[in-house]
């Protein structure tokens, strides 16, 4: 399909819009998820993003819940080689930590549950300062030499850490990061921009970023006076109190206006369209929330369109 995207220097194509996994046995239940993914599939969608905690902050929940409802659906619909599946290691209740021994454990786990016998993107979800990384690229280089994991990247990680990991594989010829899922959007510039892009563009590491609408303030449904109930409403809604956030929401408006398309589908199509980005990250808990987020593939921005969101969220 021509709207895939190359991930870094990996050899794995993916659809420039990654489906968020962490409301699958959170707000969506397998019912809702599956129906989630089927649409997200029938759009051309192949990129999946999951972690072996979400979702264990749910009372009543252990961690896993997600890749279980991810395996389960790719088991029923048959389509393990059409799908890239991305999850994450080192927030697990019961596989805490980047120790040699825990990401192997955690990897077999994540494993069992995805129903799989590789994942394709392999995240360090949160950097452990205190474990060498020496010893976690080389337990990550162990999987992949296995065959367990076919890529590996980094997510929550300092750029000089990154680096560090990156200059080691290359000195010992060990698998490599490929990708970086930073926290990046149009109100949250300065947590990707900087060190850490330019470390990524300078070595070919594609951004795969979360966060990628603001827990639903850049899907334009926080509005003044409005009361929004959910999970992350109180979190979103923070940003109307900025100068950049309605600056933010005003910019969308317009050039959704003119695209015709929901204010979601620029916030996303702007980051699409960032240097280093190859495919933002966005969740979705019904098949109504979805259309919007699929619809990044369509939409190119004007270089007018970009320059203007790029100012007003600066």
């Amino acid at each position: 399909m021509t709207s895939l995207r190359k991930l870094g220097t990996s050899d794995l194509e993916v659809f420039p819009l990654s489906l968020g996994g962490n409301v699958f046995g959170w707000t969506a239940d397998e019912t809702q998820s599956f129906a989630v993914l089927d649409a997200y599939a029938a759009a051309g969608g192949n990129f999946l993003d999951t972690a072996d905690s979400y979702s264990a902050w749910v009372d009543g929940n252990v961690g896993g819940e997600s890749e279980t409802i991810i395996g389960k659906w790719v088991k029923a619909r048959g389509n393990r080689d059409d799908v890239v599946i991305a999850t994450k290691v080192s927030q697990h209740p019961d596989f805490q930590g980047l120790t040699a021994a825990n990401i192997k454990a955690a990897a077999d786990a994540s494993l069992r549950r995805l129903g799989t016998d590789h994942i394709d993107l392999y995240y360090t979800h949160f950097d452990k300062v205190e474990v060498p990384v020496e010893e976690i690229i080389g337990a990550l280089d162990e999987l992949v030499k296995a065959g367990k994991v076919r890529h590996i990247a980094a997510s929550n990680i300092s750029a000089e850490r990154l680096e560090a990991s990156l200059a080691f594989s290359e000195r010992e010829g060990l698998a490599r990061y490929v990708a970086l899922q930073p926290h990046y959007n149009l109100v949250s510039r300065e947590t990707y921009e900087g060190e850490l892009q330019d470390l990524a563009e300078r070595t070919g590491l594609a951004a795969v970023p979360y966060y990628a609408l603001a827990s639903g303030f850049l899907t334009g449904k926080y509005r003044e006076g409005e009361v929004v109930e959910g999970a992350r409403a109180a979190g979103a809604g923070k940003h109307l109190e900025t100068e950049r956030g309605r600056k933010v929401l005003a910019a969308l408006d317009d050039i959704a206006e003119a695209h015709r398309v929901p204010v979601a589908t620029v916030a996303l199509a702007w980051l699409a369209a960032r240097p280093t980005v190859a495919a933002p990250i966005a969740s979705a808990r019904t098949v109504e929330q979805l259309p919007a987020l699929v619809k990044v593939a369509e939409v190119r921005l004007t270089e007018d369109e970009i320059t203007r969101l790029t100012e007003a969220s600066a």
